[in-house]
């Protein structure tokens, strides 16, 4: 078997199964942390994942999946506002990788990369993970045990885990913890009985967007939402272009690739799904197999809309029991603020200088400790909060503070969702 090209149409049918299913457990966690329906998150990647590779030219072997730097603004639009609000505030979202896409097509890669360094990425990172603790805590209270069963399972399956299933530790900690919320009685009669009303096969629950300005100004301002997935999409090229031994931000280009996946992006958020991106679990994948061949993506992006059309498959979703939820999102957060302290130690950034140390605490300090800036927008009376202010006080900070020494600029190699 070829690392880069499968021959056999058979064998590309089943790893593009198999590639599918590695980015299931992630893909689906998003909606239902959210709000949004898990049916539509997974037609929506496997619809955004065929459009980035169209407009790519198949150059590129990655996977669309739901993205977790949207949880927290998506959640709060999808209970103010509603799920249509939602959509419309995601698509302009997307727009912003449009913007980044024309600014470095403008400026070139490396000038507009500097803006940044991993000395503002990883504790931006950081605070996604650690901003998000207490909705996981919150979850995995309502049953303990339950949670921790959870966990654990996810654990073993991630450290002890062989092949494929040391890749699926959220989909395997998932299924351990709805089996036990089965046998113990913790799943409720309406999700059962939901269950086994719903067909084998249907359409998923699409809904059109709807355009709110305040919905746009909670999930797309500049600052913080497009940094974190700037980074986020730059890093999982960088990443696997090294996996493959390749050089993508080079051909097709960064401007290309960032213009496919803001367009794959809208065109989940227009179907009713949560925001799509690269996904770091896709390379993880492309490593353990070396299977490179961006057709076998493409088949597991038809199986990922296939998947979709199951609304059987959307009840056992929306049934899981909070517990469950909890106990998978502690590792799933932890590991997001683990990447951000990753981020730093990987770029070798020098606390002994108090440029990078004041830089890193304003960013944790303004990004965790509640602190908040009203802003006017459209009207409307909004906040300029958590990660979004943490991340446009660190962008200030780094171009302002004069620099030391020379200070190693780029993006992390590793990023989350």
């Amino acid at each position: 078997m070829s690392a880069s090209t499968i021959n056999d149409p058979a064998r590309r049918v089943v790893l593009g199964l198999q590639h599918s299913v590695a980015m299931f457990g992630a893909t689906v966690l998003v909606p239902i942390l959210v709000g949004l329906s898990p049916s539509v998150a997974l037609f929506g990647a496997g619809v955004a994942t065929l459009i980035f590779h169209l407009l790519t030219r198949g150059q590129v072997p990655i996977f669309l999946g739901s993205s977790f730097a949207f949880i927290a603004p998506t959640a709060l639009v999808v209970k103010e506002f509603g799920p249509a609000a939602a959509g419309g505030g995601l698509m302009a979202a997307g727009l912003m990788y449009l913007l980044f896409s024309g600014l470095v097509k403008l400026l070139g890669t490396d000038r507009l990369l500097r803006v940044f360094p991993p000395v503002v990425t990883g504790p931006v990172i950081i605070v996604i993970g650690l901003g998000l603790s207490s909705v996981a805590v919150n979850q995995a209270k309502t049953n303990w045990w339950l949670a921790l069963a959870t966990l654990l399972a996810a654990i073993v399956a991630s450290i002890y885990g062989r092949g494929l299933f040391r890749m699926l530790p959220i989909l395997i900690g998932v299924v351990t913890g709805y089996a036990v919320s089965l046998l113990t009685g913790q799943v409720s009669r309406e999700g059962l009985d939901a269950i086994a009303a719903a067909p084998l096969l249907g359409l998923p629950d699409f809904h059109a967007p709807a355009l709110d300005w305040r919905a746009v100004a909670i999930i797309a301002p500049i600052a913080p939402i497009a940094v974190v997935t700037f980074i986020e999409h730059v890093g999982d090229v960088i990443v696997n272009g090294r996996v493959v031994g390749k050089n993508f931000l080079e051909k097709p280009g960064l401007s290309r690739t960032l213009f496919a996946d803001g367009l794959a992006n809208m065109s989940s958020a227009a179907l009713g799904g949560p925001a799509a991106t690269t996904y770091a679990e896709n390379t993880g994948v492309l490593a353990l197999t070396r299977v490179y061949d961006p057709r076998v993506l493409q088949i597991g992006a038809v199986f990922a809309v296939l998947f979709g059309c199951s609304p059987k498959l959307a009840a056992v979703l929306k049934s899981l029991p909070q517990g469950v939820l909890g106990g998978v999102s502690i590792l799933l957060f932890g590991m997001i603020a683990s990447v951000g302290i990753r981020t730093l130690s990987e770029a070798k950034i020098d606390f002994a200088h108090s440029r990078n140390l004041i830089i890193v605490s304003l960013i944790l300090v303004l990004g965790l400790g509640g602190a908040a800036f009203p802003i006017q927008v459209a009207g409307t009376s909004l906040e300029l909060h958590g990660m979004a202010l943490a991340a446009l006080v660190g962008i200030l900070a780094n171009l302002i503070l004069p620099r030391q020494r020379d200070e190693m600029d780029g993006p992390p190699e590793r990023t989350l969702h």
